[in-house]
Formats: C-alpha cells, sequence, structure tokens
C-alpha cells in the first residue's frame, strides 16, 4: 500500500513540475537529465495570417515559442538555419508548396536530425493524404485546427520520435 501511494505521490509531483514551468515536454524530454532539452523547436509554415495566429497562439499556451515560415521556401530556409523538433506544414502556399518543402527538407537539406512533419490543412481528401505520407510526412491533421489536436499531435509524435 505504501508503494502504490508513493508512486502516486512522485506522478503528481512530475506533473506539477511539467505544469509549473508551463512548457509542453514530450515524456523523453521530461526523463532526460538535460537542462536543455525541456523546449520542444517547432516550425509553422502558414501562409494565412489568421490560421498563422490561431497555430501561434495554440502553441504558446502550450508553453511552446514556434518559429513562423509563411510559405515552404522560407520552411526550407529556416530548416537549413535552425533543427526543429516538428513542423506543422500547411499544404497550399505560395511559391514552394508543402509537399515541396517537406521533399526538399527530407531529402536535400541533409539534416542531423530529421524533425516530424505534420501535415495542417483544409483539403481533406485521401489522394492529398496518401500524398503527405508518400513524401515523408507523419501526420495529418484537417482545419480548423484545435488545441486538443494539437497537444495530441505532439504528445504522440514527439514521444515516439
Amino acid at each position: 500500500m505504501v508503494r502504490i501511494h508513493d508512486l502516486m505521490i512522485w506522478h503528481l509531483k512530475k506533473s506539477l513540475q511539467v505544469i509549473k514551468k508551463g512548457v509542453f515536454m514530450s515524456e523523453k524530454q521530461q526523463n532526460s537529465d538535460d537542462s536543455n532539452s525541456g523546449r520542444i523547436t517547432c516550425l509553422i509554415a502558414e501562409d494565412n495570417l489568421i490560421n498563422q495566429k490561431i497555430l501561434m497562439r495554440f502553441l504558446k499556451n502550450l508553453g511552446i515559442d514556434a518559429d513562423l515560415a509563411k510559405d515552404g521556401t522560407e520552411a526550407v530556409e529556416n530548416v537549413k538555419q535552425k533543427t526543429y523538433d516538428i513542423i506543422f506544414m500547411d499544404i497550399q502556399m505560395p511559391r514552394m508548396d508543402g509537399l515541396a518543402a517537406t521533399k526538399c527538407i527530407l531529402n536535400e537539406c541533409q539534416l542531423e536530425k530529421e524533425p516530424v512533419i505534420i501535415a495542417v490543412t483544409a483539403n481533406t481528401s485521401h489522394d492529398i493524404e496518401k500524398n503527405c505520407y508518400d513524401v515523408g510526412m507523419k501526420g495529418f491533421i484537417s482545419k480548423p485546427v484545435s488545441i486538443k489536436v494539437i497537444k495530441e499531435a505532439l504528445k504522440q509524435y514527439l514521444d515516439h520520435s
């Protein structure tokens, strides 16, 4: 009985630490001793101002400060300059769309660590979803997005990456 009690207290303390920091962390990051591992690096590639603000607000509420790229070309440039854990990638953008940007990031940028790329799109056809997975995206989220869906995606893809 004492063992269960101790385990419950340990779990509660661990949960409060994460909440107190105000930072969404994957399980790996929570259990890591590395003091720099507590921050998730995130990029939003989205051309629509309203969608940019919504995604930025949701991530900010989860304790994540995301960078922003207004199209696929900017997303590729950002990835060349900084390592990201996760990228929320719109599919239809000017200059370079999300599919082409994902191909470039995963196949041409020669990164030490590949980011998890999740499609965020209003086009929910099976063909588009298949194309997203075919180019190497790990997830697919349909617009309009909710904070619950973003949180679930972070938990699913970062805990298992």
